[in-house]
């Protein structure tokens, strides 16, 4: 069994904010492959299952995810070679797909909640560039971070989320 885990911060005041692309990665993952969530949160997560791989996204805020995926990972015996982590990237440029079967956090407290409650950065992560210079210089990274898409990177989600949809596939199987 796989895990696959998109971050973002749940309630609908944070759709379509850059910090919720790994929500947008799965949401379009389900899309492409006619799945459902679940209708109420299980372990911390809304959940959803495509064949024995399991897609969550936790109901925590962005930085507390760590202990719903220790969660899941526990219930189901995973090990962390079989967890995905799909999370935002704002030093990355936007569009841009990055893949590590181990890692980093690098500044990402989502991914930082993680390690700590694995006790271990050894599990695969997408990184989504988020970064758009001109609007960074215009506001502190907490509040682009939860800034929302511009209309131009907007019409650009369907090719990138596409993109990591492939990029799922290619780890799942």
């Amino acid at each position: 069994m796989k895990l696959v885990v998109g971050l973002g911060n749940p309630g609908d005041k944070y759709n379509f904010t850059r910090h919720n692309s790994g929500f947008l990665a799965l949401d379009f993952y389900f899309k492409r492959y006619q799945a459902s969530w679940g209708d109420k949160p299980r372990l911390g997560a809304l959940c959803g299952r495509i064949g024995d791989v399991l897609f969550i996204k936790p109901q925590e805020f962005y930085n507390e995810t760590g202990k719903v995926v220790y969660e899941y990972m526990r219930y189901y015996k995973i090990s962390t070679s079989d967890i995905l982590i799909i999370c935002d990237n704002f030093d990355l440029e936007f569009g841009k797909i990055r893949f590590r079967s181990t890692g980093v956090a690098s500044g990402n407290n989502g991914l930082k909640s993680i390690d700590s409650a694995l006790g271990t950065p050894d599990y695969a992560r997408i990184r989504i560039g988020t970064r758009n210079d001109e609007l960074r210089r215009k506001m502190s990274d907490i509040d682009f971070v939860l800034s929302r898409f511009t209309p131009e990177e907007k019409a650009q989600l369907p090719e990138v989320l596409s993109a990591v949809a492939e990029k799922i596939d290619n780890f799942i199987k």
